[in-house]
């Protein structure tokens, strides 16, 4: 560690700034393989491919399994390195390892860093850990795919983005996963470009997304403007010299980002066109890789936030709009993938939200992110399953009874609802309860928001429940459904299991002193309402969900199509609150016609400047060129006329 940065991480220690403190040397044993981690499934990406093709038609045969199998590798390496991070106290659990100068200008240069601590930790248990239970389901669900070793080449590439994301240690490093995120996720979201529902939407997914990172771009370039640095841990150590202008404008910046990547208002819309690709892909965006980024953005980026608390204030605005969006749009929909992007949308809202609260809520926003992606994973899978057993219908008006038709997808798709609508002692109920009770002790308006969110949390997943496993039976004579294979229904009971377990990580207050050298700790915080109290009213709102669903959609007959006189509010939700309409009346129209005009201006104006005098000298051209005829008797004439010319203007000038 250089002079320089010792020097500033004493004097910021000193004014009480907490400061991640990392150790490139201590990157021996088993961290030494930290590299190999995002290595593996790079690697699979490069062979299945790149080297596929020139491989021949064998790799049809093994490549998916070589892509399963590095994905799981890199998870071994996380889990082993995971346990040896326990064994270190608190102030070691901060590991680095240079690998080399990226690049280097003037008195500017980036390494090629790795930092592991338990932020990073947690999430790469997370990405490789659910990441290969999806390789597994992929096996049985892209079975006869005629192109199921590229669906494998672009999985892998996603992981390997996504490791890099969480592994940089700094944001020039963290940008080349997140754009290398963004690829792959064009990539796979379009996977079935023949149709073009998948095409537009993979193209909506990548142009939205480019918004988000040109916030991202800006806020990294005047991160390095005011510190001469893009490194965390330099960042983190100086941060307090920056001014608060400054910093809330970095801020913003990255919350613009953030709202791309994990699909928060007003950047949301191609989160559910997205639904057009492969299911396990939307389980992989949903759960392990893609929305996640934007709340590891803002956790990791803790050290810039509590000292811009109006960029705070605009994270949880975002966040609140965003988790009561994303709710009622899944109220209303029947495509059953459509109905949980909604939820998706409103969970990561709710992580947004703790992360907004400062040191107060990091802790539960990993907290609810990771049993999320255990819920989420389970559940779109399992819904995966049941199109799988369906013909690949996804309207939930043409399924019904189908408990007993696929008994394991019901019971471990129950084990997930059970879990996100907040039932006692599933993993939902502990890590959405924490954010409940932080936001009402931060701000009771914010806390009831949070709390109607999980009401309607509790209707719009009972309706899918109910019209998918129970009501009357509505699919066609033709439709026979039927459990999925092994290779599918196995990946789900381990992810049911999770999303009962989970909520194990609160134990003790465990996640919350694994974070603390990242994100900091801070003196309880008191709620307005006793936590038991508080708990038992978050029950209570469920229920109400729960029974408003069973009452409207339970005890009713299911039409097979969707019913076309309907109130305004379902209309909305249908249209997806309008969020394309808004998009197009206040960015895209407007840009249209900026674009129209500008392309005018070219084409008249300076086209026609250019063109015009090109006109004009081709036209004095020709009439010049018309004396150099090539004639002597013609030159002579002109130099006698010319003479004549001269001889008259000197006769002229002497009589005057």
């Amino acid at each position: 560690m250089s002079s320089l940065t010792t020097t500033l991480l004493t004097a910021a220690a000193e004014e009480g700034h907490h400061i991640p403190v990392v150790d490139p040397g201590a990157a021996d044993g088993v961290f030494s393989l930290l590299w190999l981690v995002i290595a593996l499934p790079l690697a699979g990406a490069a062979i299945l491919l790149v080297g596929g093709p020139l491989i021949g038609k064998s790799s049809e045969k093994w490549g998916h399994l070589l892509a399963t199998a590095l994905p799981i590798g890199s998870f071994v390496i996380s889990l082993v390195m995971f346990f040896g991070l326990l064994g270190r106290g608190d102030e070691e659990r901060q590991v680095g390892q240079h690998l080399f100068t990226w690049f280097e200008t003037g008195q500017f240069s980036v390494s090629f860093d790795l930092l592991y601590d338990p932020l990073s930790a947690l999430f790469l248990l997370l990405i490789t850990g659910v990441g290969s239970l999806i390789h597994v389901y992929s096996i049985g669900y892209m079975e006869h795919d005629p192109r199921r070793r590229r669906f494998f080449g672009y999985l892998n590439l996603f992981l390997a983005a996504m490791l890099m994301l969480v592994l940089s240690a700094n944001y020039v490093g963290l940008f080349l996963g997140w754009e290398g995120v963004g690829l792959a996720s064009y990539l796979l979201i379009g996977f079935w470009q023949h149709k073009h529902s998948a095409a537009a939407a993979a193209k909506k997914a990548f142009v939205i997304n480019r918004v988000g990172d040109v916030g991202l771009s800006l806020a990294i370039a005047l991160l390095f403007v005011t510190f001469g640095t893009t490194s965390f841990e330099q960042i983190s150590a100086v941060s307090g010299e920056a001014s608060e202008n400054t910093l809330t404008a970095v801020g913003l910046l990255l919350l613009l980002g953030a709202c791309g990547k994990s699909a928060q208002v007003p950047l949301q819309s191609w989160l559910l066109d997205a639904m057009e690709g492969p299911t396990p892909v939307s389980a992989l965006i949903h759960a392990a890789t893609m929305v996640t980024a934007g709340v590891y953005l803002v956790v990791r980026s803790n050290f810039i936030f509590e000292l811009a608390p109006n960029a705070q204030t605009v994270v949880v605005i975002v966040a609140v709009v965003t988790l009561l969006w994303g709710a009622i749009i899944g109220c209303a929909k029947d495509d059953i993938k459509k109905a949980l992007a909604g939820s998706t949308m409103s969970q990561i809202g709710y992580m947004m939200l703790a992360a907004g609260l400062g040191v107060y809520g990091y802790a539960f926003a990993i907290f609810h992110l990771l049993t999320h992606g255990f819920f989420k994973a389970n559940m779109f899978l399992g819904a995966g399953s049941v199109m799988h057993a369906m013909d690949d219908d996804v309207d939930m008006r043409h399924y019904g009874a189908l408990q007993k038709m696929v008994p394991v997808t019901f019971l471990t798709f129950a084990m997930g609802y059970l879990a996100i609508i907040g039932f006692p002692g599933f993993s939902g109920f502990w890590s959405k309860d924490k954010i409940i009770e932080t936001a009402l002790a931060e701000n009771w308006l914010v806390g009831l928001c949070a709390l109607l969110g999980a009401g309607i949390t509790g209707f719009y997943m009972t309706r899918l429940m109910l019209m998918t496993f129970f009501t009357q039976k509505r699919w066609a004579d033709d439709v026979h459904p039927h459990e999925s294979p092994k290779v599918m229904t196995v990946p789900l009971i381990v992810l049911a299991a999770l999303s009962v377990l989970g909520g194990v990580l609160l134990l003790g207050d465990w996640i919350v002193e694994f974070l603390a050298p990242v994100v900091g700790t801070a003196p309880h915080h008191e709620p307005p309402l006793p936590a038991i109290v508080i708990t038992l009213l978050a029950v209570l709102v469920v229920a109400v969900g729960v029974a408003t669903a069973w009452f409207l959609v339970g005890k009713q007959e299911v039409p097979r199509e969707a019913p076309q006189d309907v109130s305004f509010a379902t209309r909305a939700a249908r249209a997806d609150l309008y969020g394309d309409a808004i998009n197009e009346g206040l960015v895209v129209g407007p840009g249209r016609s900026v674009v129209s005009g500008l392309t005018t201006a070219d084409r008249h104006g300076v086209d026609g400047g250019i063109e015009g005098g090109a006109f004009v000298v081709a036209g004095l051209s020709s009439r010049l060129r018309l004396i150099q005829n090539g004639f002597v008797r013609s030159y002579a004439l002109s130099v006698l006329v010319g003479a004549l010319l001269v001889v008259l203007a000197l006769v002229a000038v002497n009589f005057a």
